[in-house]
């Protein structure tokens, strides 16, 4: 077991965002671990991960409850294609229902998987599961990202994500129009309070800015290139909803499931079109795009025909 205090920085957090951060576990193991009611707060179980701590509550963590590492097993994602590659890095062009890196509650495939079924080498570095990834997509959310498979590039490539000098570039179709038509939204970000899987603006949340502009307004949705200055889970969805005007397909967070049935979507219409860099180890500028996958490009067509 193990026992912390909580510090002054996070009183008033969840106390699974607290017992990730101080215990250094990711928070899916915190999730299983809560589950298995081994999260104690001064001395009784957790009632459930949004629970608020405050300062100098006794945190208590039952390790050994807490899950075993998950196994990455060789697993051909369809669809998955392969942009670039050199001895550093691979650069993937993610299908929509593959993740990043398998999960605890995730059955379907992954590109950490996939690349094991190729026999396409990753760094080590990070967790089991995660080993070799510098960037995530949702699983509903399509392509492009990198992979280290040195540990120079993942070192690298982790730091300048971190310090926001890569080039993510996305498209997505909003219902209605965005007004003003470009605009930068910086609300902050955290786990909705009353959904699991749900992000929110919330006071308190991570800083997160988006900067989005209108490629073509339709009658029904606009096309908005959308550049990422942080990279927070569910960002782009969050960002574009609060301001009222969300993704088309993403019923989460509030679109209009007639819309996207006409349009014939079934997952939200967002893709990573665009994704640029500096070269972890040549030091050289690169940048690689991704078409829209046919279900996007259908769904657009259709907007584009209706006056």
């Amino acid at each position: 077991m193990s026992v912390f205090l909580v510090p002054d920085a996070l009183a008033g957090e969840r106390v699974d965002v607290v017992a990730s951060r101080v215990s250094g576990y990711s928070r899916s193991k915190i999730d299983a671990i809560l589950a298995a009611g081994g999260v104690l707060v001064d001395g009784h179980p957790a009632a459930k991960g949004s629970q608020r701590v405050g300062a100098g509550a006794m945190l208590e963590i039952v390790d050994d409850l807490a899950p075993a590492p998950l196994r990455v097993e060789p697993r051909e994602a369809s669809g998955l294609r392969i942009v670039h590659e050199d001895p550093d890095i691979v650069v993937v062009d993610k299908p929509v229902g593959v993740a990043a890196h398998p999960s605890l509650g995730w059955e379907g495939p992954s590109v950490v998987e996939h690349l094991a079924h190729l026999g396409v080498p990753v760094a080590t570095s990070g967790a089991a599961e995660r080993q070799g990834i510098v960037q995530r997509l949702d699983v509903g959310t399509s392509g492009l990202m990198v992979v280290a498979k040195s540990e120079l590039a993942y070192s690298v490539l982790k730091q300048a994500f971190r310090q926001r000098t890569v080039d993510k570039t996305y498209h997505a179709l909003v219902q209605g129009h965005p007004d003003p038509f470009s605009g930068t939204i910086e609300a902050p970000i955290g786990r909705h309070p009353g959904h699991e899987w749900k992000m929110a603006v919330l006071d308190g949340g991570r800083h997160s800015v988006t900067h989005y502009d209108t490629l073509e307004a339709h009658r029904a949705a606009t096309l908005v290139e959308v550049h990422l200055e942080t990279g927070r889970t569910h960002q782009i969805r969050v960002h574009m909803a609060a301001i009222g005007h969300p993704c088309v397909g993403d019923p989460l967070y509030g679109s209009d499931p007639v819309l996207a049935r006409r349009l014939g979507l079934e997952r939200q219409w967002l893709h990573a079109v665009r994704l640029g860099f500096v070269h972890p180890t040549s030091g050289e500028p690169v940048v690689f795009t991704s078409p829209y996958p046919e279900d996007l490009a259908h769904a657009l067509e259709i907007v584009r025909d209706e006056h």
